[in-house]
Parts: C-alpha cells; sequence; structure tokens
C-alpha cells in the first residue's frame, strides 16, 4: 500500500505486478478507483457551466455520451484531465483527478457561484459512490452475467444506469484507463464490497493495484496528470489537440484559447512524443539527448513494457525531433543509450466501438 493524495492504495495485490499487467491484457481485472472525485453539475445552465471551464464541446454530446477533456487556465495550461458525461437524468457527471480534488473542487464551486450571482441555474454536487474499473478483453463478458441490460449497446464512451448483481443505481460507463475494453462502475459506497466481491467470484477476475495500471496506461499512451501534463503543458504540445471541441475553437471561448488556439495553426516550442528503447528502462527525469549529446528535452513517464518486451516512455522534445522514427539518446543511470520517436499508443487499443 503507498500513501497517495490522502488516500492509502495498493500498489499490487498477490500476483507480480507483470503477471497482473498481462492477466489484464489477457482476461481482465478489478480496480477500485474511489479514489477519484465524482461530482454531479445540475441545473438548466450546466452545459454552460462546464464550457467556461473546459476545452471541449459539450453541448454536442448526446444523452449519455461522455468525452475526456481538460481544465485549462488562461496561459493555456492544464489544470487537470477530467471524463464529463452528459447523463440522460438531466445532470453532467464528472470524474476528475484525486491527485487534483481540492483544487478541481475550487475551480467549480467558484464557477458555480458567479453564474448563479448572475441569476444562472446551477448547482454542484459531490458524490460518495464508490468508483471500481473493470478492465481488458473479457470485461464485459464477467459483467454480462451480472446484468439485464445488452452490453453490446454500450459502445466505448457511453454510460447508463443498471442494476449490477443485485446492486441498484449503479452507472456503468464503457471507458478506461488500460486500452483495453473495459468499464467503469460508480457504485453506491454501501453496495461497492458486494459488488467487487461479486465481480471476484469470477476466476477469470483479479485485483489489480497502482503499478500494474501505471504500466497498462502508458503502453496505452495515455497521460498521467502531474507526469505528462501539468499547468505547464499546454493541450496542444500535450499532443491532445483532439479534446479541443470545432466549435469552441472557433468561437475561442474556453479558458487560454488566446495562447492553444494560435499553437493548433502555427508551430509549437515542444511536444509530446513516445520513445522506446533497449536496455535500461528510461524513467521520468531522465534526459533527451540529440544524438549530438545536446539536452533538448525530459521523459515523463517511463517502464519496461510487459507486453513489448522492451523500454516505453514518453516525454517532451522541441517539434523538430518530434517525428516517429527520429533517433535520440537518452540518459539513464548516467549513461546514455540510444532510443526512437515512436507512435502511440505502444500497444494497440481495444475499445469498444460500434461499428
Amino acid at each position: 500500500m503507498v500513501a497517495f493524495a490522502g488516500w492509502s492504495l495498493p500498489v499490487q495485490y498477490r500476483d507480480s505486478h507483470v503477471d497482473s499487467h498481462l492477466h489484464t491484457r489477457q482476461l481482465c481485472s478489478l480496480f477500485d478507483v474511489s479514489h477519484m472525485l465524482q461530482t454531479k453539475i445540475h441545473g438548466c445552465d450546466r452545459v454552460k457551466l462546464m464550457e467556461s471551464l473546459v476545452v471541449g464541446d459539450i453541448a454536442e454530446l448526446r444523452p449519455n455520451q461522455g468525452t475526456l477533456s481538460l481544465f485549462t487556465n488562461e496561459a493555456g495550461g492544464i489544470l487537470d484531465d477530467l471524463i464529463v458525461t452528459n447523463t440522460s437524468e438531466g445532470h453532467l457527471y464528472v470524474v476528475s483527478n484525486a491527485g487534483c480534488w481540492d483544487k478541481d473542487l475550487v475551480l467549480m464551486q467558484d464557477k458555480v457561484r458567479e453564474l448563479q450571482n448572475m441569476g444562472s441555474d446551477v448547482g454542484l454536487e459531490v458524490m460518495d459512490n464508490a468508483l471500481l474499473a473493470l478492465q481488458g478483453p473479457t470485461a464485459a463478458q464477467v459483467l454480462q452475467a451480472g446484468v439485464t441490460d445488452d452490453l453490446r449497446k454500450l459502445p466505448f464512451m457511453t454510460s447508463a444506469v443498471m442494476e449490477v448483481f443485485g446492486v441498484s443505481g449503479c452507472r456503468v460507463t464503457r471507458c478506461g484507463y488500460t486500452g483495453e475494453d473495459g468499464v467503469e462502475i460508480s457504485v453506491p459506497a454501501v453496495g461497492a464490497v458486494r459488488l467487487a466481491t461479486a465481480l471476484l467470484e469470477n476466476p477469470e477476475v483479479k485485483l489489480a493495484g497502482l503499478a500494474a495500471r501505471d504500466s497498462l496506461r502508458l503502453e496505452a499512451g495515455l497521460c498521467l496528470y502531474g507526469n505528462d501534463i501539468d499547468e505547464h503543458t499546454t493541450p496542444v504540445e500535450g499532443s491532445l489537440s483532439w479534446t479541443l471541441g470545432k466549435r469552441r475553437r472557433a468561437a475561442m471561448d474556453f479558458p487560454g484559447a488566446a495562447v492553444i488556439v494560435p499553437q493548433l495553426k502555427g508551430k509549437v516550442q515542444r511536444r509530446r512524443v513516445g520513445l522506446t528503447c533497449e536496455g535500461a528502462p528510461m524513467r521520468a527525469h531522465s534526459p533527451i539527448l540529440s544524438t549530438e549529446g545536446t539536452v533538448i528535452g525530459t521523459v515523463t513517464s517511463g517502464c519496461p513494457s510487459p507486453c513489448l518486451k522492451k523500454n516505453v516512455a514518453m516525454g517532451y522534445v522541441p517539434s523538430e525531433y518530434s517525428r516517429p522514427g527520429t533517433q535520440l539518446l537518452v540518459e539513464v543511470r548516467r549513461k546514455q543509450q540510444m532510443a526512437v520517436v515512436s507512435k502511440m499508443p505502444f500497444v494497440p487499443t481495444n475499445y469498444y466501438i460500434l461499428k
């Protein structure tokens, strides 16, 4: 167990980190991610509130559709990444990072007060639900045994409220942080242990901790807030331009738009890239060098890839070094070794998308 953002969280359970990682890729694993901040935004002006804080097009979300978005500041920096779902129950359901809990809550509460003072109809509710992530190629099959809804009709980034293994009022969202098919289940706290126990009765399901969660998301090319993106990186630098809604770009009406939108057309100084190398694994803060030996950037996340049997990492380099195939050097334990800029995801993702 380790301390994280005021919570005590499991790094790994009985199985080794690598076994747990591979089990998730082959069958499925259960992650307790109840530490994450879950909120509901109520009222007629809920979309207006959300769009005053994030870069995405929230108004265009269909009922029960969700999207990854970013809170940004006026300098164009990323305050946090979050998932916003437009529920059919008349509220927005928001999941954001536990490490940014206080900051995100103040940001949203201040904006709620500001809009309420201007006569807007909007409110914020912090949920005390638990959050269980079931991730892996057999996740849907395992879950289907405990629900009456047809999960084949629940594609990636959509959600529905249902009874799950006898626990009512669960919101099941087809998403995750592993690159695999899977769901995140927001479950009333009183039913969390009962639901987790029911899922674990299936021998295919094993508990997985933070170590596997980190290597899985890294193979999938997904950012960890505070490592790969932060208040000093813009969405364009972070290779997250796809989160910027088309209408929002045109209107330039999100925080930091004056900085971010010109970066889409012009040149950006640096970019987040994927890196692979043999030898010693690259880790956060490892220097990245040109083949001439000049320091040009820094690794932000790195680990040995259990699936690829080589080392993977992400980091920031000047744009002219960001093309896949570019040869670079990384410094690991004071020794330089060859690294190659690589496309992400490193391991192909298996999201369930309706054709």
